[in-house]
């Protein structure tokens, strides 16, 4: 049974280092919550490590420009580990070949020219056209705001038939933008698997964005034992999931993707319909907090 609380601060003695994730737990899109970045700043004032931990396709450097657009300071966090760095150590290692068709919109294009420095020296990795390619990557749908899966069945189809693996820069499947709800990779992916394909994942619940978490935190002198780590986030697929299989504590906030499941008050998710809801999916999180604050 979770146990529902109403601050990080009641539980965050018990934890070195904390994977948070992003959307809808820190921003919603457009803007942080003020009570989130409190909670980070909290934790880390008392010698805590903050890992944002997030399925973003893109490596961790344009992850942090667009943190600083939404009013999320330098002194919140310590890490940025990304499903686009996971998956881009994927791709420069060619899993997917060295000529792609990239689905996905013009601004995840660094996922592409923000070379890894292991991968300097690697052969280069080229976009081309799909009938020429060795293997597709998807950071996303061209158009979030417009596009759904199904209007990539065409192209899966012939990409199938063609015998291409896709590598998912980003597993999750949906999240929202202010008050809109957009489709990610993941989507896409979910779809290629349904039809038959083969889909590579990097991001949560899948291990490689856990491992780089690991290797990047022993990098800054922070070794820290699975049982001192609290996972963090709104996705019960991705970043709960995630975590359990990682074998830490986890940390289900329930206002976010999932908050009309719980009551009218995002604030205090009702207890009875949460516990319901967590047997449904036969998933049990250490926690459970309405926002993050």
């Amino acid at each position: 049974m979770t146990r529902i609380i109403q601050s990080l601060a009641e539980v965050s003695q018990g934890y070195d280092a904390l994977y948070c994730d992003l959307w809808g737990c820190l921003h919603n899109g457009r803007a942080a919550y003020p009570a989130a970045v409190a909670a980070l700043q909290g934790f880390r004032s008392g010698g805590g490590r903050v890992v944002l931990m997030t399925n973003a396709p893109r490596p961790n450097r344009f992850v942090a420009e667009q943190l600083s657009r939404l009013g999320v300071p330098g002194d919140a966090w310590d890490l940025i580990v990304s499903s686009g760095d996971a998956a881009q150590a994927g791709m420069f290692s060619g899993a997917v070949g060295r000529k792609v068709y990239h689905i996905g919109p013009e601004k995840d294009l660094g996922f592409f020219t923000d070379v890894p420095e292991d991968f300097a020296d690697a052969p280069p990795i080229t976009r081309v056209p799909l009938e020429e390619a060795e293997g597709i990557v998807c950071t996303g749908p061209f158009d979030d705001l417009t596009e759904t899966p199904a209007d990539y069945r065409a192209t899966l189809l012939y990409a199938k038939a063609k015998g291409l693996s896709l590598l998912c820069s980003n597993p999750d499947l949906i999240v929202d933008y202010g008050d809109k709800r957009i489709y990610c990779a993941g989507a896409i992916a979910a779809l290629y698997d349904e039809m038959g394909g083969t889909s590579l994942y990097y991001g949560k619940p899948h291990p490689p964005i856990y491992d780089l978490a690991r290797r990047r935190l022993a990098a800054i002198g922070a070794e820290v034992g699975n049982d001192r780590i609290l996972a963090l986030g709104d996705g019960i697929n991705t970043d709960i999931l995630g975590g359990i299989g990682e074998g830490i504590d986890t940390l289900f906030v329930t206002g976010g993707l999932e908050a009309e499941a719980f009551g009218a008050d995002v604030e205090a998710p009702d207890a009875a319909r949460l516990e319901a809801w967590l047997d449904e999916r036969q998933l049990s999180p250490t926690y459970s907090i309405g926002r993050l604050r």
